[in-house]
């Protein structure tokens, strides 16, 4: 265990935060802040990041998942991972499954408190700083990324991948195909109305939203997947699928969905952003395209997306 790890406990009965204080000091634990109101927790965050927010998920003002949903959004703006335990009430499968979709953690039954809070704290005490790690070294990488615009497969402003980078990638996954069956799927993201943002927005401000944007999405992918910029509004995934059922539409709606479905934190306030997507899809069962053939196919279908503002499918022109 850490004991020095920065805890922070949120909850409106004063009796049920005493019982979890005196619960962790006892275990060790030396570094905690308790508050009484989601508000007050989003204060205490804001001058300093902590790694276990245990919070109650009943609480007037806003619940434990509205506080999460904004817990997430300044891990965002500020390259953290906030673990996020939930003490509840409720058992329902239903109601655990929602709540992790929003990104909570874990949950601690009230009716068990006392006997599952440490351990569940221990467990978090591993994970959290072994996922903090990640995303500073993650952070180092995009810097030297953009260290090496010099090579030319580099977008300096995100640290994602470039036209010529993707065109590399989406080549050797069509190649990989061939070779030995699965799938590649290409999925190409227009963000609407980006004119408009940099127009109104000052310099540095976009180049955060670019910043947090990049980092949401390389979030919402597999980690084997390659996300670049192709374009000013214009990103693209390439991901390769051993299995070619498994490579559908489907597969990618979580992260069309990530981006229009909730707002992205700056300095200057919260930025809603629209994106359009369109899939490509190319396997062996109908022969595998080229690489221009799929690069036509996304930018067409991209024009049935924004008129549906759904994830559509594009399908490229082969050549037998």
């Amino acid at each position: 265990m850490t004991p020095e790890l920065p805890i922070l406990v949120v909850d409106d009965a004063r009796f049920s935060s005493a019982i979890i204080s005196r619960t962790l000091k006892q275990a060790g634990y030396t570094n905690l802040q308790i508050v009484n109101s989601a508000p007050a927790a989003l204060e205490a965050l804001e001058r300093e990041p902590t790694s276990i927010l245990i919070a109650d998920w009943l609480m007037p003002e806003m619940d434990g998942l509205e506080l999460t949903d904004q817990v997430r959004q300044q891990d965002e703006q500020n390259n953290h991972y906030t673990y996020t335990i939930l003490l509840t009430g409720k058992e329902s499968v239903q109601a655990l499954s929602s709540a992790f979709d929003r990104g909570v953690d874990d949950f601690i039954y009230k009716s068990e408190m006392t006997r599952q809070l440490v351990p569940r704290v221990f467990a978090a005490d591993r994970l959290v700083e072994r996922q903090n790690t990640l995303l500073h070294t993650n952070q180092l990488l995009m810097e030297e990324n953009r260290q090496l615009e010099t090579h030319n497969i580099v977008d300096p402003e995100t640290g994602l991948g470039n036209t010529r980078y993707a065109r590399q990638r989406l080549q050797q996954a069509l190649d990989h195909t061939e070779a030995r069956g699965g799938a590649v799927g290409y999925l190409l993201i227009g963000i609407r109305n980006w004119e408009r943002h940099t127009r109104e927005l000052p310099g540095p401000l976009q180049r955060e939203l670019l910043e947090t944007l990049a980092r949401r999405m390389t979030s919402l992918i597999r980690p084997l997947d390659a996300l670049c910029r192709v374009g000013d509004d214009r990103y693209t995934v390439i991901a390769y699928f051993p299995d070619a059922d498994h490579c559908r539409p489907a597969a990618f709606r979580r992260l069309h969905e990530g981006i229009n479905h909730k707002a992205f934190k700056t300095s200057r306030g919260f930025i809603s952003v629209e994106a359009d997507a369109t899939l490509c899809i190319a396997s062996k069962r109908e022969a595998v395209p080229a690489i221009d053939s799929v690069e036509t196919a996304v930018e067409e279908g991209l024009g049935n997306a924004r008129q549906s503002r759904t994830l559509t499918r594009a399908r490229p022109n082969v050549t037998t």
